[in-house]
């Protein structure tokens, strides 16, 4: 399907052609390139979603040298002018909710409601760090020498590029880009491929906030061309990756080279241990809602769970009964969005079938439709698996959850930490003690008890370790700013 149709937007950049929208570079404050790339609706692949342009090193360049340029004005802005044009931003994307998240779901598959709330993460992301503005980012500090005063202060990077995955379009673009800027940095980003509406919906509100000219840019392409020349221009002073394992550590390898600042969050294959002093249904509906929402499409997605022998039966009956009510369908519509890609539906399938061939019990998630139909996938629960098949080692990055029984407490929790990944896990059980020692020793970055492994508050601290992070420094909350920012420490004599 070919189409030369163009960009038609409003002054506030609401776009009034909803049939078809044309995402565009940002470069220096102005909507470039020749859009030449399609994107269809994965719930309907007859139906374009977005049109994008094939960014260039060349491209790269420009945005880098306008947001080099721009920086050092941007930094000498007081911290609270920075603050408000971020809370604009983050207001403007809130009145805008319903229209975004509209096509976010065109593009990306997920639900509508779904989507609101992404749209309302992002707008509180933007408004949070906003609010740092006017919060204090030194310390004054007792010298051992007499009248002298210490005082630390903390400087921005420079220009810093984001790449950001598909998954969650804007609020991960928005979470990088807010400490960034409201630090004194500049940033150049490159969005998903498959996602170029949401990024654009977000330029467009910090362009329409005020944010000056070349403080933030917008690169589309794709990543073995515009991620490359990113990570491996000398002006980029702190790359921010989000996405799977083998490309972020690739690109820190090439950070690495040149001693430049990088910060990686990667894959996950998260865990849930349930034990038998569990409600079996409380416990079905905390899997189901980490394992099912979103499609499984998250990095913080429950997709293996180990569950003790007292509880396994009525586990596995009230979470096959969970499973049905994710019905996939039109996100418009469906209580479970579509797959984002035929690529990733075909990893689906594949895996499902792999591991049925290989022995295992699907309890739910038969999948035979049509090849060339909608990419939706229904909610899957496989047991009877060993521990080491690939099913539970693997990421697969959809609605796809195996069930495991393990004779006890110790066995599970060896069971979760014994992964290459180590981003989210969770437990339930109604015993604090156990609960407590399984937050003390469980090897993943976030721990959650009795809650869905998927789900994050953002003013909290987010990261994992292992093959799921550079575990330096954490994104989200007060502490995403440790990452655009380098400390300075000054003595002062009277």
């Amino acid at each position: 399907m070919t189409s030369t149709a163009t960009d038609h937007s409003t002054s506030t950049g609401i776009p009034t052609d909803r049939a078809l929208i044309t995402a565009r570079h940002l470069i220096n404050g102005e909507w470039l390139g020749e859009a030449d790339t399609e994107r269809m609706n994965p719930a309907h692949p007859g139906q374009l979603a977005a049109l994008s342009p094939s960014g260039t090193a060349a491209d790269v360049d420009a945005a880098i040298t306008a947001a080099a340029a721009a920086q050092p004005a941007w930094a000498s802005l007081p911290a609270p002018s920075r603050g408000a044009i971020l809370m604009a931003a983050g207001n403007l994307l809130l009145d805008r909710q319903t229209a975004i998240a509209e096509d976010l779901v065109r593009e990306e598959g997920k639900t509508l409601a779904e989507a609101k709330g992404e749209v309302k993460r992002a707008s509180d992301v933007l408004r949070f760090f906003g609010s740092l503005g006017w919060a204090a980012t030194g310390e004054v500090l007792p010298s051992g020498l007499p009248d002298t005063t210490i005082t630390t202060r903390r400087e921005a990077l420079g220009v810093v590029g984001l790449i950001t995955p598909w998954n969650f379009p804007i609020a991960i673009p928005a979470w990088k880009s807010a400490p960034a800027l409201i630090s004194g940095n500049a940033v150049v980003i490159k969005p998903a491929e498959l996602t170029p509406l949401s990024a654009t919906h977000l330029a467009r509100a910090l362009q329409d906030a005020g944010l000056p000219a070349g403080v933030f840019n917008v690169v589309h392409g794709k990543g073995r061309v515009v991620g490359d020349a990113l990570a491996r221009d000398p002006r980029i002073a702190g790359l921010s990756f989000t996405g799977s394992t083998a490309v972020g550590l690739g690109l820190q390898e090439i950070l690495n080279a040149r001693r430049a600042r990088v910060q990686l969050e990667m894959g996950g294959k998260n865990g849930v241990l349930v034990l038998d002093d569990a409600d079996p249904r409380k416990a079905a509906k905390v899997v189901a809602a980490g394992a099912f929402g979103l499609t499984g499409q998250a990095c913080t997605a429950t997709s293996r769970v180990y569950v003790t022998p007292g509880i396994r039966a009525a586990f596995l009956e009230a979470l096959t009964a969970e499973a049905a009510a994710y019905t996939p369908g039109d996100g418009m519509e469906s209580a479970m969005g579509a797959v984002v890609s035929r690529q990733q539906f075909e990893q689906n399938q594949a895996a499902v079938r792999a591991a049925v061939e290989r022995g295992a019990t699907l309890l739910c998630g038969e999948h035979d439709g049509d090849p060339a139909g909608p990419l939706t996938f229904p909610a899957a629960v496989l047991t009877d698996l060993p521990f080491d098949d690939g099913a539970v080692t693997e990421e697969i990055f959809g609605p796809v959850v195996a069930v495991l029984e393990v004779p006890d407490y110790e066995t599970g929790l060896a069971a979760i930490n014994d992964s290459r990944y180590g981003l989210t896990a969770g437990i339930c059980t109604d015993s604090l003690a156990l609960s407590t020692d399984f937050a003390a020793r469980a090897q993943a970055g976030v721990i959650k008890v009795n809650r869905p492994t998927a789900g994050l508050d953002l003013n909290v601290p987010f990261g994992g370790v292992k093959d799921s992070s550079t575990n330096t420094f954490r994104e989200q909350g007060k502490s995403a700013l440790d990452f655009f920012t380098w400390g300075k420490t000054v003595y002062t004599g009277v």
